[in-house]
């Protein structure tokens, strides 16, 4: 078996068996905010981003879940030239930029948010986290403890997102991020944090939809337009479309 296969298969099984509860809590969070008419926000910067967008609109997602695009801080797939890397590393630095951020956005106090965070150390995640709190919001922090753990803070309050948020899902991905290591050469390779916190958002999302429908107020749900049925899954789509902007017109 490749050595990637085998370590990432080790992460997702312990992922599975330490973070079940932690995910469940956020999934019944989630489903408290959706099931009353309000929003999940869902952020993060870079690669961190990644969980976010897959989180709405994607086959078998819910309307109620929003994901937050920052699109300097997002795209970096760009070395040099426009939202590049060399902006990025700055950006996402930088005090004051987070709260920003959420002051675009329409937050209700019974909204969650969702913060996605391999370090959890980093100034723009953090003011989220906080502004989130103070104006009354849940907050669910997706973040490694061996690698923030193990780092400072870059934020004047010397928090790391496991540390502000109400609800900490551990990734376990390890110190640095890549996982294989190679005889000639001096770093590892092959990174896991995006494999693990796109298990961590889906099993979410399908929890929340499992307690959306115990509760009695079953989702909408995002379908594949590529079925034989593309007419009754456009219009499903549509209709759940709809949801959304009326509760963000609400705001």
């Amino acid at each position: 078996m490749l050595e990637y296969f085998r370590i990432a298969g080790d992460l997702l099984d312990r992922l599975e068996k330490t973070q079940a509860e932690s995910i469940g809590r956020a999934a019944a969070q989630c489903a408290t905010s959706i099931g009353s008419g309000k929003l999940v926000h869902l952020f993060g910067t870079g690669h961190g981003s990644f969980p976010a967008l897959e989180a709405f609109p994607r086959s078998g997602s819910l309307v109620g879940f929003h994901p937050i695009a920052e699109l300097p801080i997002t795209l970096i797939h760009h070395v040099y030239g426009d939202m590049g890397v060399p902006q990025y590393r700055f950006l996402h630095r930088q005090e004051g930029y987070g709260r920003a951020i959420l002051e675009g956005h329409r937050l209700d106090p019974a909204d969650t948010l969702v913060l996605f965070s391999h370090s959890g150390i980093n100034p723009v995640v953090l003011d989220m986290a906080l502004m989130a709190k103070e104006k009354g919001l849940t907050v669910i922090g997706v973040t490694s403890l061996p690698h923030s753990s193990a780092t400072a803070s870059r934020h004047s309050s010397k928090k790391k997102l496991f540390e502000v948020a109400d609800i900490v899902i551990d990734t376990g991905a390890p110190l640095g991020d890549a996982c294989v290591r190679i005889d000639g050469l001096a770093d590892p390779v092959g990174a896991v944090s995006s494999m693990l916190v796109m298990a961590v958002v889906d099993a979410m999302i399908a929890e929340t939809a499992r307690a959306l429908v115990e509760r009695g107020t079953p989702p909408h749900v995002e379908v594949n337009l590529n079925l034989p049925r593309e007419g009754s899954a456009r219009a499903q789509n549509d209709a759940g479309y709809a949801e959304l902007w009326r509760r963000l017109a609400s705001r």
